[in-house]
């Protein structure tokens, strides 16, 4: 077994990164600092064409990058550095941008007195050519599932219409696909139970890197987080019996990761 696999390493991205060979990456799911909004013990710099650049060459053929990012706003006005990234992926790397989805929070940490409340972050899903999997999570309860059928016709771009739809008659399912806005709980007890990761400032929801994970990989397949910090997606990972590498800059934010990654429990 090649050392790299399931372990968490005390690394700058970049450097954590070069570590990997070619094309062995099943899926990314990340989320790097946004800015300077908030405090990292080893700062909120990072060498992001470098990240890039390498997730990309580290990226399997159809393998698949959840980049989950927000923008800070200074001067009154938003960066936009979120979707500078994505353009980058997609121009400077030849990525593909297959789905801009929305990470909707249930609850505020910055209430903004100026505009109406910011409730949510993006989640870019980058590709490399066509993803090889998705595994669509069939939640969203269809409120005439088991009692209605399917009706009306097909339309094409234009709005013309020409025909039955294909399903035509059937009764609507119970639960259909979910939609690409996702609403997740946050805070205390609810991004995750683990206590002491709430040393971490920024910790991604354990709801929001468990769905992904099982969305765009099988079991066995191989997931990557150069931002890793309390090790939400190394956790995860190995709930869903997936392998894992995890980097991060602060060692602190390692042992904790380390730590959650060891002791999964039942999730």
């Amino acid at each position: 077994m090649v050392d790299y696999i399931n372990t968490i390493v005390n690394e700058d991205c970049v450097t954590g990164l070069k570590i990997l060979p070619d094309e062995v990456v099943d899926l990314v799911v990340t989320s790097p600092p946004y800015g300077t909004i908030r405090g990292y013990k080893n700062g909120c710099e990072y060498d992001f064409p470098g990240v890039a650049n390498e997730l990309n060459r580290v990226l399997k053929p159809g393998g698949v990058i959840v980049w989950i990012v927000g923008d800070q706003t200074i001067n009154g006005g938003e960066t936009l550095n979120s979707f500078k990234q994505a353009l980058y992926f997609k121009e400077n790397c030849g990525l593909t941008i297959h789905d801009t989805m929305i990470f909707k929070k249930k609850t505020l940490s910055f209430p903004d007195f100026t505009r109406y409340y910011p409730s949510f972050e993006y989640m870019f899903v980058i590709s490399k050519g066509k993803p090889k999997t998705f595994n669509p999570i069939r939640d969203r309860k269809n409120i005439t599932g088991g009692i209605q059928k399917v009706h009306g016709l097909e339309r094409k771009g234009d709005g013309e219409e020409f025909g039955e739809r294909s399903c035509i008659g059937k009764v609507l399912e119970q639960y259909g696909v979910r939609w690409n806005v996702w609403e997740v709980d946050t805070g205390g007890g609810k991004t995750t139970k683990d206590k002491y990761a709430f040393k971490h400032p920024a910790l991604m929801p354990e709801k929001l890197a468990y769905d992904h994970i099982r969305s765009w990989s099988n079991p066995g397949d191989f997931i990557v987080d150069p931002f890793n910090g309390a090790g939400t997606t190394t956790k995860m990972a190995k709930i869903l019996g997936r392998n894992y590498y995890g980097i991060d800059l602060s060692k602190d934010y390692c042992e904790i990761a380390i730590k959650r990654t060891n002791n999964t429990g039942v999730y």
